[in-house]
């Protein structure tokens, strides 16, 4: 398991009568109903108005005495003006493309009608030449299909015959909705629709549906977060970003050893949320830190896409997950390649908060890029390499976020920290010696220093190639960044760090790299992306140069 670790042990009043009687008059008057408001149509009246219509207008809407038809929704508008709409039946049968909406005037008086379709329903049988099971067996291979990869459990398919009108000609059809669960035991399901005489598929789509929502969360404020709706209830998993999901561990722990096989793991709920707007921005309302989580992963998700064209951590695609709330009073933060997921923990309240910062999402998921690309070993200068990978990308993703309630640094963890910690950060990327215990600069010994500081000395290179030495204020953090020999390093910016770090990460680095491989790797990106002898070239090299790799 890779780990964020911090390392602890342990308005004016109104005077006047005359304004007085004013307001008593005014309340009096809106607490009784005036003669407009008395007669505004209700839902009531205005099904019964639309009823009307219905059968004076019958066969202008295409209903005959075959079809059935039942109110779905009803809007009255301020002004008194009505639509209701309608769902259809032929022969007791759903038809799909058979709803329309009757738009009345506040007098009840027939406007106008919008209709999903115009074709003329009526079939020659309601017979099936396709059994139900048969069909039931083609949705469940779409499925399947749509799920290639995934070892699919607990199938059902439930086929109902209804009456075709979305696609084309009306025709008699199975919607079969299938669903089963995954292999992390998330639900996954599909509606299939078979031609009933045919056997052919005319259509299909995920039945669980995505929706936007927002979240009050923890450190970064009010925030958009891609949910799920199955059913009434929505799901705090985002299917346009591979599924990431987060769950509450509710604070159990994993029972794990040798080399991360685990006899249980700590359970992950899906969060889940009736109307789309998740936490409150207190600790108080468990769903807030999830908030933070799952804002994480969709940022991290959306940096790596957008900005280095990977898609998915793995670069397949498919998410990874949170679970939240984990242990009791857990100070720590952690990747885990066995379930592909990253876990947080509250922190214990006196010198850490929930680690569900954005930086440090952006790290744990990091851990998960390196895991699939050069798989640092997570001992020695190569687990140093690997830490600051996943500082290096978390910070990143922190100004890539461009969130104004946490703005883009060079600190760690800044937001998790509270002040009985002894200092801002967990890590600082401009001196990283700042905290007592991490390298600024190269020495024989780094590698026999905990990964969590020997990853100063690259951290120290990515702040001095990407905004330079000495002085400088950024976004109100002032830094001061020195040299190994006093030398002047100037900065190429952090879009140029961040496309160096992943090209030598995913095309030079290997397993074993270390600091003089690191060098290398980063000097062969440079020259790759800009050039042998280029400006950023010779940045790298002195930026190396800076903190003594040479």
């Amino acid at each position: 398991m890779s780990r964020i670790r911090p390392h602890i042990r342990g308005t004016r009043r109104l005077a006047t009568a005359a304004v007085a009687a004013t307001t008593a008059t005014l309340l009096a008057a809106a607490l009784t109903p005036t003669a407009e408001a008395a007669e505004r149509p209700t839902r009531a009246s205005a099904i019964e108005n639309a009823a009307s219509v219905l059968a004076d207008y019958a066969k202008s809407l295409g209903l005959t005495s075959a079809q059935g038809t039942s109110v779905r929704d009803v809007v009255v508008d301020a002004d008194g003006t009505q639509h209701v709409r309608y769902d259809r039946t032929y022969r007791r049968l759903p038809v799909l493309g058979g709803d329309f909406v009757v738009h009345l005037a506040k007098d009840g008086a027939y406007r106008s009608t919008d209709r999903a379709t115009r074709a003329d329903i009526s079939l020659a049988s309601i017979v099936p030449a396709l059994s139900a099971p048969k069909a039931a067996d083609i949705a469940t291979n779409a499925l399947r299909a749509a799920n290639l990869g995934e070892t699919l459990k607990k199938l059902t398919a439930k086929p109902e015959l209804v009456v075709d009108a979305l696609h084309g000609q009306p025709r008699l059809a199975w919607r079969t909705d299938v669903a089963a669960q995954d292999s992390l035991g998330n639900p996954v399901s599909r509606t299939v629709l078979t031609d009933a005489r045919t056997g052919t598929q005319i259509d299909a789509w995920d039945d669980i549906e995505t929706a936007s929502g927002d979240g009050k969360s923890l450190y970064g404020g009010t925030v958009p977060v891609r949910t799920t709706l199955s059913g009434s209830t929505y799901q705090l998993k985002d299917p346009t970003r591979g599924g990431t999901y987060t769950g509450d561990a509710a604070n159990k722990t994993d029972l794990c050893f040798l080399g991360n096989v685990c006899v249980s793991r700590a359970p992950s709920t899906v969060f889940t949320d009736t109307d789309n707007h998740w936490g409150t921005g207190a600790t108080s309302d468990r769903s807030t830190v999830a908030v933070d989580a799952q804002y994480g992963t969709d940022t991290t998700w959306d940096y790596y896409k957008n900005v280095h064209g990977r898609n998915g951590i793995a670069g397949d695609g498919k998410g990874s997950f949170n679970r939240v709330h984990y242990g009791t009073r857990y100070n720590n933060a952690f990747w885990d390649d066995t379930c592909f997921c990253m876990t947080y923990g509250d922190g214990d309240g006196t010198q850490l908060g929930p680690l569900v910062s954005l930086d440090v999402a952006g790290h744990e998921m990091s851990h998960g890029v390196t895991s699939k690309t050069a798989a640092l070993t997570y001992s020695g200068e190569s687990g140093g390499l690997n830490e600051a990978t996943s500082d290096i990308f978390g910070t990143l993703v922190e100004f890539y976020a461009n969130n104004a309630s946490d703005k883009g640094d060079y600190l760690i963890g800044e937001k998790v920290v509270r002040s009985g910690f002894g200092r801002d950060a967990l890590r600082s990327m401009d001196k990283p010696s700042r905290d007592g215990k991490s390298a600024d600069y190269w020495s024989s010994k780094l590698g026999d220093l905990d990964v969590h500081y020997s990853s100063g000395v690259a951290n120290h290179f990515a702040y001095l190639l990407a905004e330079g030495s000495g002085t400088k204020t950024i976004n109100g953090v002032t830094y001061n960044s020195p040299t190994y020999d006093g030398s002047t390093v100037t900065g190429i910016g952090r879009d140029k760090l961040g496309k160096i770090w992943y090209r030598a990460l995913t095309v030079y680095m290997t397993s074993s790299t270390d600091y003089a491989g690191a060098r290398k790797a980063t000097l062969d990106a440079a020259k790759d992306l800009y050039g042998g002898g280029s400006t950023e070239y010779n940045a790298v090299a002195a930026a190396w140069k800076a903190v003594n790799v040479n």
